[in-house]
C-alpha cells in the first residue's frame, strides 16, 4: 500500500505542481520521493540551536508561506509554544515557515517521506491519489458564513472526512485539525456584480476541476498561473482577473496592478485547509505525547482562526487604503452566482457518493 501510495503521490504532485493549484501554489515540481516511502519514519531533527538536545521527541512543522504575517504562521508558532510548555520541553518543536519549500507539493513529500511531522497543505492532492471525496472542499457556495464553516468542520462532517482520508491513504495521512485561509473572492480588471460580467474574462483559478466549472459556468475562461508568478502576469495583463483571499492577494500587492485592483466580494469559497501528520507515526507515539499534541493542536488551531478572521477586516482595509475598488457583498447578485454552483454541487456528491455529506452541510446551514 505505501509503494503504491508513493508512486501515486509523485505523479499527483507533479501535476498540481504544473497546474499552479491554490493559493501558495509554486513553479516547478521536486523530485519524485524514492518508492517505498515510509510515512511513519521518524521526523528529521531540528536545528542545532532549537533549544532540543534534552527533548525525548522532535518535532518539525512546515507551511509554505514565507510571510511571518500569515494566520499559519502564527498558528505554527502557538503550536511550538503550547506544546514545549505542556510537555515541560519532552518534545520540541522547529517551525518551518516556506523554509523547507514553498510548495506545497515539496512540503506533501517530506512529510510522506518522515522529513516534516506536520504541514499545513490544500485537500487538493488527495483527488489524484485515490481520495477524490475531498473535492468536496473546493465546491463553491458550500458554506454561507465562517460560522457555518466551523460548524460543519467542528462537527460530524469533519469527523468523517477525517476517517475517509486516513482509511483512503493507509493511515499515511491524519488530519490533525481544520485551519482557513478565510473566504475567496474575484479581483480583476473591472467591476462585477453578476456571472455575465465574467463572460471571456480569463479568470486565474485552482486547478480543482470542480472549480473550474464554477468559472466556465460563468462564462470566464479558467487560467493556470502558478501563485509565484500571479503578479507579473496581473500586471503584464496575462490573465484579466484572479480570486483570493483578501490577506493572500494583499501580501502579494495584487490589487495595486491594473489587472487586480476592481474587487467584488463573491464570498465564493470558505476554504479548508489540513493540518496533517502522518497516522502511522502519531499511533506509534505514546498515549501522553498524544495527549499533549492534541491539546496543542487545539490551541494553534484556534489561533489560526482567530488571526484569519481578524486579518480579514485589516486586509481590506488596507487595500481600500491602497486605491483598490471594493464592490460589497450585498451589492452583488449573489443568487446568480449560487444558482450555477448548486448543480455542480449535486453533481459532485452525486458521482462521489457523498449527498449525504452535502445534506449535512446544507442542513447545519439552516
Amino acid at each position: 500500500m505505501k509503494k503504491k501510495l508513493s508512486l501515486l503521490l509523485a505523479g499527483a504532485l507533479v501535476a498540481a505542481s504544473l497546474a499552479g493549484c491554490g493559493g501558495g501554489g509554486g513553479a516547478a515540481a521536486p523530485a519524485a520521493p524514492a518508492a517505498g516511502g515510509d510515512a511513519a519514519a521518524a521526523p528529521a531533527a531540528p536545528a542545532a540551536d532549537s533549544g532540543s538536545a534534552a527533548a525525548e521527541l522532535n518535532l518539525i512543522i512546515a507551511s509554505n508561506q514565507t510571510s511571518l504575517d500569515n494566520p499559519y504562521s502564527y498558528g505554527m508558532d502557538k503550536f511550538k509554544e503550547v506544546l514545549e510548555d505542556i510537555s515541560g520541553g519532552k518534545i520540541s518543536v522547529t517551525v518551518h515557515k516556506g523554509t523547507l519549500g514553498e510548495n506545497e507539493n515539496e512540503l506533501i513529500e517530506k512529510l510522506e517521506m518522515g522529513a516534516a511531522s506536520m504541514v499545513v497543505a490544500s485537500p487538493g492532492f488527495m483527488t489524484a491519489i485515490g481520495v477524490p471525496e475531498v473535492d468536496i472542499f473546493s465546491l463553491n457556495y458550500l458554506f454561507d458564513s465562517f460560522d457555518h464553516w466551523e460548524k460543519c468542520l467542528d462537527g460530524e462532517f469533519g469527523e468523517k472526512m477525517k476517517a475517509t482520508v486516513s482509511e483512503k491513504t493507509g493511515n499515511n495521512f491524519r488530519i490533525m485539525a481544520y485551519w482557513s485561509s478565510s473566504v475567496r473572492d474575484y479581483y480583476g480588471k473591472k467591476d462585477i456584480t453578476k456571472p455575465d460580467d465574467l463572460k471571456g474574462m480569463t479568470i486565474r483559478t485552482q486547478s480543482s476541476q470542480v472549480q473550474q466549472d464554477f468559472w466556465k459556468a460563468c462564462g470566464a475562461i479558467p487560467t493556470s498561473v502558478a501563485w509565484g508568478e500571479l503578479y507579473q502576469a496581473l500586471q503584464q495583463g496575462v490573465v484579466d482577473s484572479a480570486e483570493n483571499d483578501y490577506t493572500s492577494f494583499m501580501l502579494k500587492e495584487h490589487h495595486k496592478t491594473d489587472n487586480g485592483k476592481h474587487i467584488a466580494e463573491t464570498h465564493h469559497d470558505y476554504t479548508t485547509r489540513l493540518l496533517l501528520m502522518s497516522g502511522n507515526f502519531y499511533d506509534s507515539l505514546t498515549d501522553e505525547q498524544k495527549g499533549w499534541i492534541d491539546e496543542a493542536v487545539e490551541a494553534c488551531t484556534q489561533e489560526e482562526r482567530e488571526v484569519v478572521y481578524r486579518m480579514f477586516k485589516e486586509s481590506k482595509e488596507k487595500v481600500i487604503a491602497d486605491g483598490a475598488i471594493v464592490t460589497e457583498f450585498d451589492d452583488l447578485d449573489i443568487d446568480a452566482f449560487k444558482a450555477l454552483a448548486l448543480p455542480i454541487q449535486d453533481k459532485f456528491a452525486e458521482d462521489n457518493n457523498m449527498t449525504a455529506e452535502l445534506e449535512m452541510i446544507r442542513a447545519a446551514a439552516e
